[in-house]
């Protein structure tokens, strides 16, 4: 009864204001106090309610559906509007930019990576000493402008790999225990490559290079020989030009993909994710390159494959001590608060992201979405890709952390590395594999200078310098036991935001 008495008072006080010609929109900076939010202690089992409403424009589509489904429950149970719009695919930077010059802007959406931030500053609400700041179990995934304050938070981290279908790999004679490196993960593809006629399958899924597929291979597989380059330089803010140390290493892995593979090489240009995915899914491939994200996929109705039949391990390209290499983690998932919403529409989207990681059912449907989100009520994920990244860090590998998020001007390069890599697939020659080079170090430093010398925004840092870019390091994982345990060095710098470039397609028609 307090609680219905306190929200139709609100609303009363809401009314009154509008009727004296209170503003939303961009011109009404949130009160410095909004930040400090005080949900009720029950609020972990019944959310608290507030007089405003909440307008979320989600980044990941495949969380669409669930998203959807947990904002009409919110409502259902508070009353408070919750508003989901799904941007399409791969234009999640379009549609925020277009939906924030309008009357009634989103007050929740997510920031990628430190270019983002560097972008949103502005219209980022601190979260320092929020109620959902609390439940954090880390901060490794957060993001903290120049000034230090917590601007976006990490709501799950990913990490991809090789996924194994272990029982196909049984079935040709080997085991995981055998692959350790390059050398013998190729020694075990080439065999089964080999065999492929008479085992009914191959060792690769297609390394497709068609817009829905190739940013697994053009941002995920050229993290490879970016992260090791900046490691041994201790590369700590986006530099103006590569040396490309690695791209032998590079080439190690990008043969074996598609020559150990039923795909032919010359059609790669138009292979699409589906296709690749597909022939994991239905058993004609036993490895796949991906990540956690695609766990539900594969063991749901769609593939039905068996849990205890799939894993994630490493790639591998011959680099020394790879041995101890784990997965490829970070995370471009991180939510922010529009700072210049009303109060009451901050402290409502406040309310609605607490309760999403603190009700007890609302959380779990989350880790179910997500994999692994860091915040101390969620429950641990079932997914086993993220089980095996543990187990890996568990044993004392490295991390190895998601470096193509220092990419200038990404998608613009990476278009450039995809034709040069599927002119080398079509033709595999030393010649073609320079223009792969030629793509990827004189590639960066032209799209470097780019946007280095046409800058769109008034440099924010000391001394008239663009501020710090700091892309958070994997330094933690699913569980207490393993959160912190590696700490691998932080990387800063990008200029460019990192978005995946899928095929575009309309989730929700909301917009």
């Amino acid at each position: 009864m307090k609680k219905l008495i306190a929200l139709l008072l609100a609303v009363v006080m809401v009314m009154g204001l509008a009727a004296c010609g209170s503003k939303t929109t961009t011109e009404t900076k949130a009160p410095t106090e909004a930040k400090v939010d005080t949900p009720a202690t029950e609020a972990k089992t019944d959310a608290p309610a507030a007089a405003g409403s909440v307008y979320y424009l989600n980044f990941k589509p495949e969380f669409d559906q669930a998203l959807q489904g947990l904002a009409a429950s919110y409502t259902e149970k508070t009353g408070v509007p919750v508003k989901v719009v799904t941007a399409a695919s791969g234009d999640y930077s379009n549609t925020l930019n277009a939906q924030m010059g309008k009357d009634g802007a989103p007050t929740v959406y997510n920031i990628g990576n430190m270019s983002g931030l560097k972008d949103w500053d502005e219209y980022a609400l601190d979260l320092t000493g929020t109620a959902l700041a609390g439940e954090l179990a880390t901060n490794d995934f957060n993001l903290y402008n120049e000034a230090g304050e917590l601007k976006a938070m990490g709501y799950c981290y990913e990490s991809f790999g090789i996924i194994v279908n272990t029982k196909l790999l049984a079935d040709a004679g080997h085991s995981l225990d055998e692959i350790k490196d390059f050398a013998s993960l190729k020694a075990v593809a080439d065999d089964i490559h080999a065999r492929a006629a008479e085992l009914g399958f191959d060792a690769f899924s297609s390394a497709g290079l068609d817009g829905s597929s190739s940013w697994r291979f053009s941002g995920h597989l050229a993290n490879m020989p970016l992260y090791y380059e900046f490691r041994d330089d201790g590369v700590t803010e986006q530099p103006a030009e590569i040396k490309g140390t690695y791209l032998d290493n590079f080439r190690n892995i990008w043969d074996l993909y598609i020559t150990d593979s039923a795909a032919d090489p010359t059609a790669l240009s138009t292979a699409t994710g589906d296709q690749s995915e597909a022939e994991f899914g239905e058993g004609k491939a036993v490895f796949y390159q991906n990540g956690t994200w695609e766990y539900a996929a594969l063991t749901a109705d769609k593939f039905n494959l068996n849990p205890d039949e799939i894993a994630m391990i490493p790639i591998y390209c011959g680099v020394d001590g790879e041995e101890k290499a784990g997965l490829c983690s970070g995370t471009e998932n991180c939510w922010a608060i529009n700072s210049q919403a009303k109060e009451e529409d901050i402290q409502a989207s406040l309310d609605f992201l607490y309760w999403l990681v603190t009700d007890p059912d609302a959380s779990a449907v989350l880790v179910e979405q997500l994999g692994a989100v860091p915040f101390k009520s969620c429950p641990a994920s079932a997914n086993k890709f993220i089980v095996d990244g543990n187990d890996l860090l568990a044993k004392g590998n490295y991390a190895v952390t998601w470096a193509f998020n220092y990419t200038p001007n990404v998608d613009s390069w990476r278009a450039t590395v995809v034709t040069a890599l599927a002119a080398y697939s079509a033709d595999p020659t030393d010649a073609n594999w320079e223009a792969v080079k030629t793509a990827f170090v004189d590639g960066w430093a032209i799209e470097y200078k780019t946007v280095n010398g046409t800058p769109q925004l008034k440099p924010r840092g000391a001394g008239g310098k663009p501020a710090p870019l700091n892309v958070p390091a994997c330094t933690g994982w699913e569980g207490t036991s393993a959160f912190g345990r590696m700490q691998p060095p932080v990387l800063r710098g990008s200029t460019g935001t990192q978005f995946r470039s899928d095929t575009v397609i309309l989730v929700s028609s909301q917009i």
